[in-house]
């Protein structure tokens, strides 16, 4: 009596399993990004609001928003791969900061790819998810 006992898994079995792992990675994935996404959005958004606090220190010592420099960060994450480029355009009493995402980014396509934010502290866009408040 030759009885020989295989242990180990079926075809079946492994089938099942790489099913299971592929519909939960095809929900996961999604949230992933999205929450990447929240991640970016809260950071330039966050860069905004820095730029706008130090164009504020600087209209208070100076008395104008484009006379001298102000050290103004220009895309954010502030170091490493730019995700948005910030631009500024200064007056003497307004100044308006415009975040746009790199194109081809991770943002591109986002309903937040373009923030604006000024001296009397109108943001757009007006979504809540952009700006957290």
């Amino acid at each position: 009596m030759n009885e020989s006992r295989y242990s180990g898994f079926t075809l079946i079995e492994l089938m099942i399993a790489v099913a299971v792992v592929g519909i939960l990675a095809a929900i996961a994935y999604p949230s992933y990004q999205e929450q990447v996404r929240q991640t970016r959005r809260a950071e330039v958004a966050s860069v905004l609001l820095e730029n706008a606090q130090l164009l504020e220190r600087h209209f208070t010592r100076v008395g104008a928003y484009d006379t001298g420099v102000a050290p103004l960060a220009t895309q954010s994450p502030t170091s490493g791969n730019a995700i948005y480029t910030i631009a500024t355009v200064r007056g003497p009493n307004t100044y308006t900061l415009t975040a746009t995402a790199v194109p081809g980014g991770l943002m591109a396509g986002d309903t937040c790819a373009i923030y604006t934010f000024n001296q009397v502290g109108q943001r757009t866009p007006a979504d809540a998810s952009c700006w957290r408040r």
